[in-house]
């Protein structure tokens, strides 16, 4: 869907020039999935909208630091996720200060036995109902890919609290997944 342009590159040239049809045209490409990612992040549609809004802004301000390096999907994956976090933190996100941050092992298989195929709006909904802490490590570590370290320098916390936010959401969306039936 890149219309007239051929490759990347000639598309992020396009957006360096200010050529509104190919800034048109990258927004209109990759604003459903990004809006996805907003929505994991946000409390509401109201501010995962903003988060794209900002996001994308940013992408069209920092187009040029795109050098090709990996997909341009991966690069605006990137900046929408660090614009999430700036909202996040904006937020005044705070953690249980009553949590005790564990050494919690890492699963040996990762997490990909842990939830079966379901629709991905209970997911979302189940996502935007936990405490913000442990919304945004579970989104960091399981969907974005993050490491414990990663998300502590991001976030500014230990890894101990990272893991231990990874713990309370998988236990909180089993909670709530097991109260609409979806793990049986």
């Amino acid at each position: 869907m890149m219309t007239y342009l051929k490759d990347e590159k000639q598309w992020v040239r396009a957006c360096l020039e200010d050529d509104l049809l190919a800034q048109k045209a990258l927004y209109q490409h990759f604003a459903s999935k990004m809006m996805g990612v907003c929505l994991r992040f946000a409390k509401t549609r109201t501010e995962a909208e903003d988060m794209l809004q900002d996001g994308f802004y940013r992408v069209f301000c920092d187009i040029g630091q795109y050098k090709g390096d990996g997909s341009l999907e991966g690069w605006v994956r990137k900046v929408i996720v660090n614009v999430a976090l700036q909202h996040v933190r904006r937020r005044k996100m705070l953690f249980d200060s009553n949590t005790t941050p564990e050494e919690l092992p890492e699963p040996e298989n990762g997490y990909e036995d842990t939830f079966p195929v379901f629709l991905m709006d209970d997911l979302l909904n189940a996502l935007q109902q936990l405490p913000e802490g442990c919304q945004v490590v579970f989104n960091l570590y399981v969907l974005e890919g993050f490491s414990h370290q990663e998300i502590a320098s991001q976030l500014n916390i230990t890894t101990g609290t990272s893991k231990s936010q990874l713990s309370k959401a998988r236990s909180l969306l089993k909670e709530q997944f097991a109260k609409m039936d979806i793990l049986t």
